[in-house]
């Protein structure tokens, strides 16, 4: 099979991990081909993710590095078997790949916590309140694809009404409560959909109000998307250039972590959030 020239965010990330258990194992790509009785490009392919690889050689790789974290190893082999098709996918022609893989990215989540400054969490905006938000962007869209774009971020939502849903906390800030995109109509539905949401077992809504004394953030938005294990976790950064950015060294999850630890105590609890937006809707 010939190696693929667009893989996944999610291929990618397997042959970084698989990268990065070869180095600290003090190996070059030439010797763990030696040692695993390969060659040197096909090791090149398989951690640049162009190479599909079976569960068997991810923990033959594993062991051979000397990792020995079983719940990590077990993880990664999870994520095998090369592309697997996803209602994603019948976006792929049609919008960038970040999205496609931030599509992925939350189906294959066990938890997602997001903060926000001025804007409402994506999986938690209705239709209208979504429309809006593209018609605002620069440069405009064609309408073509602002309608690919409303219907797939409609069918992302679908993450936290299926079976079994992951845990969804949203940490939002009153000024993103208090943008009228779409007008005093659609701004009250959005708000009581807020509220509809984080009655929702698996949903907690958070606000942060005006009249907090201080909150740790630079006012980046940002999604935390956490995987089976946490050196798996991704942090995904909106972009002014429209597209996601992607983060998943150590360091940098260290931090993004941190942060959500501290801003989410400084949210009031989400009975008390539930209180505030309710007055917002009678004060539209």
């Amino acid at each position: 099979m010939p190696p693929s020239t667009a893989p996944t965010l999610r291929q990618q990330r397997l042959g970084t991990e698989l990268r990065k258990l070869r180095e600290r194992a003090g190996l070059t790509s030439t010797a763990a081909a030696q040692l695993l009785g390969l060659k040197q490009a096909q090791i090149s392919n398989i951690e640049s993710g162009r190479y599909a690889v079976g569960a068997d050689r991810v923990r033959t790789f594993a062991s051979s590095y000397g990792c020995a974290d079983p719940a990590f190893v077990d993880a990664l082999a999870a994520m095998t078997g090369g592309r697997q098709r996803g209602w994603w996918d019948e976006y792929r022609e049609h919008l960038p790949a970040t999205l496609i893989d931030l599509a992925e990215l939350e189906h294959h989540a066990v938890g997602l916590r997001v903060a926000l400054i001025v804007h409402i969490p994506a999986l938690l905006q209705i239709t209208d309140h979504a429309r809006a938000l593209f018609k605002q962007v620069a440069p405009p869209m064609q309408q073509y694809e602002m309608e690919h774009r409303l219907a797939h971020r409609i069918k992302r939502q679908g993450v936290l009404h299926r079976e079994n849903p992951p845990p969804y906390t949203a940490t939002i800030h009153e000024a993103a409560l208090r943008m009228g995109f779409g007008g005093p109509a659609v701004a009250r539905a959005q708000l009581q959909h807020l509220i509809e949401m984080s009655e929702l077992a698996h949903v907690t809504v958070r606000v942060i109000p005006f009249g907090a004394d201080h909150f740790p953030s630079t006012g980046q938005s940002f999604d935390y998307v956490e995987g089976p294990v946490p050196q798996l976790d991704t942090v995904q950064l909106d972009t002014h250039h429209g597209g996601c950015g992607f983060l998943d060294a150590e360091a940098q999850l260290s931090k993004y972590r941190s942060v959500l630890d501290l801003l989410e105590p400084c949210a009031l609890s989400p009975a008390e959030s539930r209180d505030f937006i309710q007055r917002l809707i009678r004060d539209i």
